[in-house]
Parts: structure tokens; C-alpha cells; sequence
């Protein structure tokens, strides 16, 4: 069986994940984070840290949404759980994928990196979240 990748879906989820990371990183919680992070809040990045930062940014919301996507082919062929276009079932990829990768990695982080636990936070929803807006646009798009 040959996987088939629905390569709008990634694209939107691409570009959707990257405008909620500027809204998660800027405006919403980019002060908390950034503090957490221990950065000087009067210092302002240089454009070349900046772009190369946007452009790992994109590389890494296509890396996870082609995963993602690949994952929910494979899932989406397994007897009874042939509809996975509805949200609950959206929620359960999205949630078991974080759980299941996103979150150990995070707890390693805050506790051999001697990250804050708001941080963390901050990090964990953050992800969940890009998950799930991948699995949505990789499914109804």
C-alpha cells in the first residue's frame, strides 16, 4: 500500500504553525518565555539570527507535519479507525504524539537543563497545539 501524503494539508498546517508560533512567542507569550529563557528583554536579535531561527522554524513544522501526516495515513488504515477526520479522533493523534514525544522530551529538558516548569508549560502547549492545527489542516484540507 502506497502512503499518500495530502501535501496542501501540510503546506496549511506549514504555514498555520508557523503564524502561531510568532502569535505563542511574540505577543501572547513571549515575554514569559523570553524571561524564562534568561534573555535580555532590551536586546533585540540580529535579522540574521532571526531569519535563520524563521527558516529552521518552517523546516521543522514540515518535518513534523509530513510525519504526522504519514501517521495518520497509517492509522487511518487500521480496521475501525478508518474515519480519522473527526475531531475527537484528530485529538487523540495529536495528544498521543505529544504525550508520547514531546512531553519526555520536556521533562528531560526541565530537569537536566535546569529549565523552569513554566517554561515548559509555555513549550508543552505550544506543541500540542501544533499538532493539532497539523492534524486538522492535514485532514480537511
Amino acid at each position: 500500500m502506497e502512503i499518500q501524503i495530502n501535501m496542501l494539508g501540510v503546506g496549511i498546517a506549514v504555514i498555520a504553525n508557523f503564524v502561531l508560533g510568532w502569535l505563542w512567542y511574540g505577543p501572547i507569550f513571549g515575554k514569559a518565555w523570553a524571561i524564562e529563557m534568561g534573555m535580555d528583554l532590551n536586546k533585540k536579535p540580529e535579522a540574521s539570527v532571526m531569519i535563520q531561527g524563521m527558516v529552521m522554524m518552517v523546516i521543522g513544522n514540515f518535518l513534523m507535519a509530513y510525519v504526522l501526516a504519514q501517521d495518520l495515513f497509517a492509522w487511518s488504515n487500521v480496521p475501525g479507525m478508518e474515519d480519522m477526520t473527526g475531531i475527537s479522533a484528530l485529538f487523540s493523534a495529536s495528544f498521543f504524539t505529544w504525550m508520547g514525544y514531546y512531553v519526555p522530551t520536556h521533562i528531560g529538558a526541565t530537569t537536566w537543563e535546569n529549565k523552569s516548569w513554566k517554561l515548559t508549560g509555555i513549550n508543552l502547549a505550544y506543541h500540542f497545539l501544533t499538532l493539532f492545527i497539523a492534524a486538522y489542516a492535514i485532514s480537511n484540507f
